[in-house]
């Protein structure tokens, strides 16, 4: 049995399972406006917005992983099914759910069937004969779906139905890979068993995930006090608003130069360039004045860019400890975890409503992976840098 994915997945398979990962992502991009009208309602607390976004996010990692753990690769359409079912009918249940409590735990249950989809699409793309490539793909399919259900939460199904209408949409589209499971691959083969493929965890393949975990987290961390750190500078809500739909924009753009540059770019300079952009961006953020409405926004059109950009070069450095692909199969789950410990890290340095504090953690968790990957590097000592398998 050889140590390389097998690379057979049609096209028709391959959209049917980056539609399915984008279904069970669009959650994640839509919390802002789905939780922010449950506050609005009453049902949650401003206190428990956090807990009930983290509690998602978390499970969602953690469904990755226990899909790579305990799942069959034979049964991908039968789990497809069944996780989309129970996705749709925790959506629903949401519905009912009453207090900070009862919403994390629904929400949670609905991560984790959420994480067992997306870990089906991750199998699927690291078995592909470009991986990376079709990663930032993946990525940008995300970015242009969330946006679009968000135009359309926003602006027709809330002001209409409310909260309510809002998740019985999310729940309705959950049902879509049910269908999409007869298109994706069936089954998935198995990878090289670490005995012919030479895996085993050590410092040396965690690193790529501890990596990817940091960089993430830098993210993270500055996306969630976006609005207030705008607000200090200067920003109204409306002007806010129109920012972030700008650096929605600016992740597409560069998740689609990532795609086409991802075998052409040096793997970890890139992604070494990649969080030292992040602490620059930062930093300036952190220092700007009053008034500095104009560099704040030129900062975060920076980070929208770097943003996606980056994360194709996770697949590749995971490629690269690993060339099975049992490693890349986890690089969603630490990418999850990272956005999510990220802003929890961040809300221990808010004082009120002043998070100018937030940006220089983001900085430090930038400049820990950049430090990281260069260790990676060092590991593999003179060995080329290669994205693909």
């Amino acid at each position: 049995m050889s140590s390389r994915p097998d690379t057979s997945v049609s096209l028709v398979q391959l959209a049917g399972a980056l539609a399915i990962g984008t279904i069970a992502v669009l959650m994640v991009g839509v919390q802002p406006i789905l939780l922010g009208a449950l506050v609005e309602a009453g049902h949650v607390s401003l206190e428990g917005v956090g807990i009930v976004a983290m509690a998602e996010i978390i499970m969602l990692g953690l469904g990755v992983v226990l899909g790579d753990t305990l799942l069959p690769v034979a049964r991908l359409r039968l789990i497809t099914i069944l996780a989309a079912l129970c996705a749709a009918a925790l959506d629903l249940l949401t519905l009912q759910a009453v207090g900070d409590g009862g919403m994390a735990a629904v929400r949670a249950g609905a991560g984790l069937a959420e994480g067992v989809l997306i870990w089906g699409t991750t199998g699927v793309i690291v078995r592909t004969a470009q991986p990376a490539r079709i990663g930032g793909v993946f990525f940008v399919l995300q970015t242009i779906a969330q946006a679009l259900l968000g135009l359309a939460l926003a602006n027709a199904i809330i002001p209409r139905w409310g909260w309510p209408g809002g998740f019985a949409a999310l729940g309705l589209l959950a049902l879509l890979p049910c269908l999409l499971a007869f298109v994706q691959p069936a089954r998935l083969s198995p990878l090289a068993p670490p005995a012919i493929s030479g895996f085993r965890w050590s410092a040396a393949t965690l690193q790529p995930l501890a990596v990817v975990f940091l960089q993430l987290a830098a993210l993270g961390s500055f996306w969630a006090y976006l609005e207030p750190l705008g607000q200090a500078v200067g920003l109204d809500a409306r002007a806010a608003q129109t920012l972030v739909a700008a650096v929605l924009v600016m992740q597409v753009v560069g998740g689609i130069v990532a795609a086409l540059a991802v075998r052409r770019l040096p793997l970890v300079p890139t992604l070494v360039f990649c969080s030292m952009a992040l602490a620059a961006v930062t930093a300036t953020v952190h220092q700007l004045p009053a008034g500095g409405v104009r560099s704040f926004s030129i900062a975060c059109a920076a980070f929208g860019f770097v943003w996606l950009f980056m994360l194709p070069f996770h697949i590749g450095l995971a490629f690269r400890a690993d060339p099975s692909g049992r490693l890349a199969g986890l690089v969603p789950a630490a990418q999850l975890l990272g956005s999510a410990l990220g802003p929890l890290t961040a809300s221990f340095m808010v004082e009120g409503n002043d998070a100018s504090a937030v940006p220089l953690l983001s900085v430090a968790f930038a400049m820990a992976a950049a430090t990281l990957a260069l260790l990676t590097r060092t590991r593999r000592g003179a060995q080329p840098v290669r994205i693909l398998p």
